[in-house]
């Protein structure tokens, strides 16, 4: 298995819970869809984040990637699978908090 099908498998996984979370929001009474614009900074963020410190921990022999697992397709030094697993944590983590938070917050 590639690390871009991996990848794909989380981002997958977390779009879909972001979509029931999305659809719950939706049918509660009295309560908006979750907002985009918090998630989208930080998905940002993160991704800058990552872009500069997989760039340095690559640069200093820290680990490797094998030509065979990845596309190809690098920032700096950072494969782009790289930066799946912030997008899927920056999307997953605010919808779990919504759908098992506590409702006296709501």
């Amino acid at each position: 298995m590639t690390y871009l099908l991996l990848a794909l498998a989380f981002l997958a996984a977390a779009a879909l819970v972001a979509f029931v979370a999305h659809r719950v929001a939706a049918r509660r009474r009295g309560e908006r869809p979750l907002g985009w614009r918090p998630i989208v900074l930080a998905a940002v963020a993160l991704c800058v984040l990552t872009a500069v410190f997989d760039n340095v921990m690559i640069a200093s022999g820290l680990f490797a990637y094998s030509d065979a697992h990845i596309s190809g397709l690098r920032l700096g030094l950072a494969p782009v699978e790289d930066f799946a697993y912030p997008l899927a944590g920056v999307i997953l983590l605010p919808a779990l908090w919504y759908l098992f938070g506590s409702r006296r917050a709501r």
